[in-house]
């Protein structure tokens, strides 16, 4: 069973998202980041820029594969980690800590419709 922290919002693409002030801190779930492997590279989305929800933002690689990172929501992304420019790893190491980029979202209503810990558990669990 994967460690999800219950404040968290879930995507179906194994991202996790929380609020901070007006914005969403966004990552990878402990889930995904074990079966990626050792994270080698996190290519981010460019700050500044409008996504919409669910449009390929990024892209993470490992020694095994790499993942596109979809976006959780539209919106505007404010900031990106730059620690993981020279430390990808640091995702391996706390997923729950290691946020890749902040989002404005556009909406409430698409954050609502994320899933809660226990849906994304039920979702894992099928795979």
């Amino acid at each position: 069973m994967s460690n999800l922290p219950p404040q968290l919002r879930y995507t179906e693409s194994h991202s996790w998202v929380i609020f901070e002030d007006d914005v969403l801190l966004v990552g990878i779930t402990d889930y995904a980041q074990n079966a990626l492997g050792d994270i080698v590279f996190v290519e981010s989305p460019e700050d500044g820029m409008h996504y919409q929800q669910g449009q390929q933002i990024g892209m993470i690689e490992s020694v095994k594969t790499g993942s596109d990172i979809y976006a959780p929501v539209t919106g505007k992304v404010v900031d990106v980690n730059e620690a993981l420019i020279n430390s990808p790893e640091l995702i391996n190491e706390d997923p729950y800590s290691a946020w890749i980029y902040k989002i404005l979202p556009a909406s409430k209503v698409e954050i609502e419709q994320l899933l809660t810990a226990k849906d994304y558990q039920n979702l894992i669990n099928k795979n």
